[in-house]
């Protein structure tokens, strides 16, 4: 699995979810216009970038632990205070934000609690954490046709499932051993329309990811097999693919 791969591939592959995402965890956070906000696990900029248009590029910092999405970060918003880090290890003081939020990360931070803790760290008292993570348990994330069929065909890959806050509760449950308190859950929906299915496939090429990863691995026969698989999943284009993500709000 790697995510050292250039910013356009993960936009391509990810960040149009990512896009329509990013507003409503922001609107979770309730971030007041005169705050200070830190987007852990920042990837190419998705969150970054509307968290600028609210709070101003002086007023946002964000850290990634990839070096190709920290450039691009840097390059999207040269305002912003952008480090390579990872969750479990923030590079800031105590108290040095009003909010923080992680869009997509848990899942695949390696120790979960210390991440969303370090978080809670650089947060001000009565400040808010807010995290979202796909629903990959139940069947709703954006890739969810991709591991239908890899376990249709027996392919023999790992899917996603078992990531931290991939289950339904989880994620609330990460936040309540951080020891956050006033912890909300909720959901947020992405709807993407897709003109082809190629249009969704060809991004997995890029080897994104758990589920990129896997894709790149295959051998051509049987990648030739799960892209037809897939294309009977999702049906005649033009289709709308409706992705769920577990979302958590909590009070430090």
């Amino acid at each position: 699995m790697s995510f050292e791969v250039p910013a356009e591939a993960y936009d391509r592959f990810m960040g149009v979810h990512s896009r329509q995402l990013a507003p409503q965890l922001a609107d979770l956070a309730e971030l007041a216009p005169d705050g200070r906000a830190l987007d852990v696990g920042c990837g190419p900029g998705a969150l970054t970038t509307e968290l600028v248009a609210r709070l101003g590029e002086g007023s946002v910092a964000a850290v990634d632990p990839s070096e190709t999405f920290v450039a691009a970060a840097r390059e999207r918003h040269p305002g912003v205070d952008v480090q390579r880090a990872a969750a479990e290890a923030l590079p800031y003081p105590d108290s040095d934000f009003d909010a923080a939020l992680a869009q997509l990360v848990v899942h695949f931070m390696s120790d979960p609690v210390a991440g969303i803790r370090e978080m809670a760290r650089v947060t001000l008292p009565d400040g808010v954490v807010a995290a979202c993570v796909w629903d990959h348990a139940g069947e709703r994330s954006p890739l969810a046709p991709f591991w239908q069929a890899a376990h249709e065909l027996d392919i023999g890959v790992l899917d996603e499932s078992g990531l931290p806050g991939a289950r339904k509760g989880h994620l609330v449950e990460l936040f309540e051993a951080a020891g956050l308190r006033e912890i909300e859950g909720s959901e947020l929906v992405a709807r993407i329309e897709y003109a082809s299915v190629d249009d969704w496939l060809e991004p997995f090429a890029f080897g994104v990811g758990p589920a990129g990863a896997a894709y790149v691995g295959l051998d051509p026969q049987r990648r030739a097999e799960l892209d037809e698989r897939c294309r009977d999943i999702l049906g005649p284009p033009p289709f709308e693919l409706v992705s769920v993500a577990w979302a958590a709000r909590g009070v430090v």
